[in-house]
């Protein structure tokens, strides 16, 4: 990776700068190739693992592991925190140069979620999609009676 002025962009504390996804484990969980679990920074999809069907759990990760699974991705950190609560990697997820935490909010798979302190910097844009897929009625916010993200 380079950085704008030409420059190699320094390692991340958090993790790897790119990697491959071995599986999705619901909508917004991923395991990589060496084990690993990454949790996307900023989304909050219905459950669908352990029991849980929310509304709209299944095509968030049906959606999730179609666009990940065995691909090679680019990830991104908030470094004000690597690691949620459950020790899995915090990240942004690129592939093909398509924000895939962008994506689930836009387009109705997530919700926004925000927990202090990671994601700060990019919460009013997350909530900006969320705002218009529900205006929009897209994805969860047209199919659900009850958003269980929210």
């Amino acid at each position: 990776m380079v950085a704008a002025c030409g420059m190699p962009t320094p390692p991340s504390l958090c993790g790897p700068s790119t990697a491959v996804v071995s599986r999705a484990i619901d909508g917004d969980t991923l395991e990589l190739s060496d084990g690993k679990r990454v949790r996307l920074l900023l989304v909050d999809t219905p459950e669908s693992t352990n029991g849980k069907t929310d509304c709209f759990g299944q095509q968030a990760a049906q959606f999730t592991s179609d666009t990940v699974t065995g691909k090679t991705v680019e990830l991104s950190y908030d470094e004000a925190g690597c690691t949620d609560r459950f020790g899995r990697t915090l990240a942004y997820v690129k592939v093909n140069g398509v924000d895939l935490n962008r994506t689930l909010v836009e387009q109705g798979y997530a919700c926004t979620l925000y927990v202090s302190p990671s994601g700060g910097a990019r919460r009013d844009e997350f909530e900006t999609y969320e705002s218009q897929a529900k205006t929009s009625r897209l994805g969860l916010w047209g199919a659900c009676t009850v958003v269980t993200c929210q």
